[in-house]
């Protein structure tokens, strides 16, 4: 097979792999619902809810994550979707200890979810 035509079949995978790359990290639009806690108590505690308000602001405030953790146990890791990235504790402060729902784009990676937050509310259904 010659040079020619060699790229003449591969130029349109390659099209397709870049296709799907970028259709990969656009995101899916997704609402969830769930608690708003600290992040090292949804791994070490084994929690269904936050103990309490206080103790979720108490932990953001030293420097721990806050996560949104639904009720089927799927953890969402609130991120930006700036470059640099930053943290989103303070979009969740109002809302720790609560359940809340929120809708953005959501990313999974290696077993991971990952949550651009678009728009989040206190949920009525606090349970």
């Amino acid at each position: 097979m010659n040079f020619r035509k060699a790229v003449r079949l591969l130029f349109p995978c390659l099209l397709a792999v870049v296709a799907l790359a970028a259709l990969a990290d656009e995101g899916k639009p997704v609402t969830v619902k769930g608690f708003v806690l600290d992040s090292a108590c949804a791994f070490t505690k084994g929690l269904k809810k936050p103990i309490s308000a206080q103790c979720a602001t108490a932990c953001a405030k030293a420097g721990s994550p806050l996560v949104i953790l639904t009720d089927n146990g799927t953890i969402y890791w609130p991120i930006a979707s700036t470059t640099p990235s930053a943290g989103q504790n303070e979009k969740l402060m109002p809302f720790a200890g609560q359940r809340v729902t929120a809708s953005g784009k959501v990313y999974e990676r290696g077993g991971s979810s990952a949550l651009v937050i678009e728009k989040i509310a206190a949920d009525s259904d606090q349970k």
